[in-house]
């Protein structure tokens, strides 16, 4: 057996181990981003919310949002998203400033970015629960 063949067959087999993995994770991923389309978010009563910070955090692979709720006089006055692993959602990082703009949860999703913005929206509620 040459060098070349040394190398090449444990790159084979790190290749073959790779592509059967990234096919064992595609459907699992699928079917989370499914749930996210069913995903509810409970609207918060920020009457009942005393001044300080919250934080709060939803992860649903391959999503993940962390965010830190600032609320003073039962008004969010700043959000801050500490965190947000998108793929390709990063548009929905405008959905903060929409929740503090209407002091809510009910925010139509940012096309384009429907289940970062889901995900978004569910940390700001946690961290307010």
């Amino acid at each position: 057996m040459d060098k070349k063949q040394k190398y090449l067959i444990p790159v084979a087999i790190l290749l073959l181990l790779f592509i059967i993995a990234i096919s064992g994770a595609k459907p699992m991923i699928e079917k989370n981003l499914k749930n996210l389309e069913s995903l509810t978010l409970e609207n918060i009563d920020l009457s009942s919310i005393e001044d300080g910070i919250y934080e709060g955090k939803y992860k649903v692979f391959p999503i993940a949002a962390e965010a830190n709720v600032i609320v003073k006089d039962h008004k969010i006055t700043e959000i801050e998203l500490v965190k947000h692993d998108n793929g390709k959602g990063a548009a929905a990082e405008v959905i903060t400033d929409m929740v503090i703009e209407k002091q809510t949860l009910e925010i139509d999703v940012i096309t384009g970015a429907t289940y970062s913005s889901k995900v978004i929206l569910k940390a700001i509620e946690n961290a307010l629960k």
